[in-house]
């Protein structure tokens, strides 16, 4: 993602695509020029440097001669092995940098190198390469180009930071990072799932960057993870909510879909109080307003039906009052109409007994309540 983002700010209108494992490369397509395939090395020990015989280097040849090949790889498209590993001087990768290049000099040290290195682990490679015929081996090493000193797993996330710096005001930085990474980490397995077919396109990245940023300035994100979660509704069996919605006389496919809807509602509420994007007292205004829509829309009901109710009478009325929260939204920002963060909100409140359905819900249940504040 670190390298997709760099090149958001130096590629071309028409953009680029992305390739997750294709022959175990990450593989930047711009449209109408050469594949670019990223070999990527990560070490714990960045200090080290590659040496001529190094693994990381010679594998990456074995892939790259086995796709050209195969035809999977274009004879004009450049090779990039990607390491945060340095390189020494003098040495076959430093050779092959990107602003110094010693072509000639690079070839020869890996002929010599492939006829008498000892590492068992290149044999394969070695092979190989010396089957190819000098010319072949001079294209390969001119496509090639070594990038050392790449950020290490510990040093992305501050390189992503400083990518992003100018796009979101700072205080949001953490949260559109968030936001960025789990899209992209989808993207990803969608991708990989499809075996590689579908590509990460850049406008794509452009796009969601944007998304997330104007979600940010002018309303809330309501974030997919939270709303593609699967609940597990026997998690759920003793809370008082779901026993407000039993009260109902609801099927159960409905009693799951409050059990989602009150996930919903908390866990994106928690975050936004987490990520300083909403503040506590905003949500108890919020839970202010909806409990007065309730108490209207209850005594509304009371006052239709009658204050003694029959049985039957009783269940109507909270089947009536129940559609109503199932069928509106209250927004708790003018940019957020998901309505489930406005009938899980409604099911937090009946969590605690603050609004109900069933006329009786409070004699019914508040023994339920007693229960939960004994045992904390």
């Amino acid at each position: 993602m670190l390298t997709a983002l760099r090149r958001i700010d130096t590629s071309s209108d028409d953009g680029f695509s992305v390739y997750l494992e294709t022959l175990d490369d990450v593989v930047f397509e711009s449209i109408g020029t050469p594949l670019e395939l990223f070999q990527l090395k990560h070490h714990t020990n960045s200090l080290a440097n590659l040496t001529d015989a190094s693994p990381d280097i010679w594998k990456s040849l074995r892939i790259w001669i086995e796709g050209r090949a195969s035809g999977a790889i274009a004879s004009g498209d450049r090779l990039i092995l990607m390491t945060t590993h340095g390189v020494a001087s003098g040495s076959i990768a430093s050779r092959l940098l990107a602003a110094s290049r010693d072509e000639a000099g690079a070839l020869s040290a890996m002929r010599i190198t492939a006829q008498t290195s000892t590492n068992s682990t290149n044999i394969p490679a070695y092979t190989l390469f010396l089957a190819m015929p000098e010319k072949e081996q001079a294209a390969l090493v001119s496509s090639i180009v070594i990038a050392p000193g790449a950020s290490n797993i510990e040093q992305v996330g501050h390189d992503i930071r400083h990518e992003i710096r100018f796009t979101v005001r700072r205080d949001h930085v953490e949260s559109f990072l968030s936001r960025l990474e789990g899209w992209w980490l989808t993207a990803s397995l969608r991708h990989l799932i499809a075996g590689s077919k579908f590509p990460i396109r850049s406008v794509d990245l452009q796009a969601q960057m944007d998304d997330i940023r104007e979600q940010l300035v002018s309303a809330l994100p309501v974030d997919n993870d939270i709303l593609d979660h699967v609940v597990d509704m026997t998690a759920y069996e003793n809370e008082i909510f779901v026993h407000q919605a039993k009260l109902v006389g609801i099927n159960d496919r409905r009693v799951l879909a409050a059990v989602r809807d009150y996930y919903r509602a908390f866990e994106q509420r928690s975050r936004w109080v987490r990520e300083s994007l909403v503040m506590v007292g905003d949500l108890d205004k919020y839970e202010q307003k909806l409990c007065e829509e309730w108490d209207l829309i209850f005594q509304r009901a009371l006052d239709d039906i009658g204050r003694e109710l029959a049985e039957v009478e009783q269940e109507q009325m909270a089947k009536r009052i129940y559609e109503w929260v199932e069928t509106s939204c209250f927004p708790i920002h003018k940019n957020v109409d998901n309505p489930s963060i406005s009938r899980g909100s409604l099911h937090m409140l009946a969590n605690d007994l603050r609004v109900g359905w069933h006329p009786h819900f409070m004699s019914k249940l508040q023994h339920l309540l007693e229960s939960r504040t004994q045992a904390a």
